[in-house]
């Protein structure tokens, strides 16, 4: 516990990109990055990220979150139409109701704070009912573009999905990028596969993945900021492993979201694109993962899309 707290008093980046700033370490991804990103992309494939929208299904057990709500609002059983399109034309609609952090999504900065501050120091109090006046989604949702990395640290270990529990340290990541042949550099958005996506089969069932979660030790922010990465994601529910320190629940998003300025996203589906990179030796792709524009907004769902 010592060195953590240690850890939070020194490992900040507030006031790097100036006093006003709300965009964090997305600040280090630049159009030449995003340029020789583009250049990646020699095969034409694309591989979707995220998991299924489902009406009452997905991977949130109630309580804080609930699931996605899909409702019709007109169908092809409907006796009359609403509006009379004329010629016997017919039309159908409907209503999505859903958490914005409900399945596969982006954490904006404003997400976790403690001691009453913000992210680059803002106050608390700048989020209300109407939504953040700091650090919401809506100040980064273009931002979401460039280089990822797949650290499949999993499959470095040769299991399917790393031990309930696991802590990832930064030994493992730097011998997953060792064993990849991959660099990780300034501007890169790391995807993290911890397996956990490999246990919901057709994303018809979630007890399993509900349980205790791999996910990133609390001190590979420290190995995350030394590389000037841009964002972190993972195939799990926060990114980081459950259960590391007593009585705090988020370490790791203390770290990146309030002190660092690193957005993280969560429920990110990586197998498709990690049995891919298996199968070629290469682990680096355009990544497209735009935000919605949601005003004030304290995350966005995301469909990524990782192009190769």
């Amino acid at each position: 516990m010592a060195s953590f707290e240690a850890l939070l008093r020194t490992l900040k980046t507030w006031g790097q990109w100036g006093p006003d700033d709300e965009k964090g370490t997305l600040n280090y991804i630049t159009p030449e990055i995003r340029r020789r990103a583009a250049g990646l992309v020699r095969q034409g494939k694309t591989f979707s990220l995220s998991i299924p929208i489902r009406h009452g299904s997905g991977p949130q057990a109630g309580g804080a979150r609930i699931n996605p709500l899909h409702l019709m609002t007109a169908t092809g059983c409907d006796p009359t139409p609403r509006i009379d399109l004329g010629l016997n034309t017919r039309y159908v609609d409907d209503l999505l109701v859903m958490m914005v952090q409900g399945g596969t999504q982006w954490d904006a900065l404003c997400h976790v704070y403690y001691d009453d501050r913000l992210y680059n120091g803002f106050a608390a109090t700048q989020i209300d009912s109407r939504g953040a006046h700091r650090g919401g989604i809506d100040k980064v949702h273009a931002d979401f573009v460039s280089r990822g990395v797949l650290l499949d640290v999993a499959r470095a270990q040769g299991v399917d999905c790393l031990p309930a529990g696991y802590a990832i340290t930064t030994a493992d990541l730097e011998a997953t990028a060792s064993r990849q042949g991959v660099q990780v550099v300034a501007g890169d958005i790391v995807l993290i596969r911890t397996g956990q996506m490999s246990t919901v089969g057709d994303f018809a069932s979630w007890e399993v993945f509900r349980g205790r979660e791999a996910g990133l030790h609390w001190e590979t922010a420290e190995w995350l900021h030394a590389r000037r990465v841009a964002a972190v994601a993972a195939d799990n529910s926060m990114v980081e492993a459950t259960g590391q320190l007593p009585n705090v629940w988020v370490p790791f998003h203390m770290l990146a979201l309030c002190n660092l300025g690193l957005h993280l996203g969560e429920f990110w589906y990586l197998e498709a694109l990690a049995a891919d990179c298996a199968a070629d030796g290469v682990w680096e792709c355009m990544l497209v993962a735009q935000a919605l524009p949601i005003a004030g907004g304290t995350g966005s769902p995301v469909n990524p899309l990782a192009l190769k």
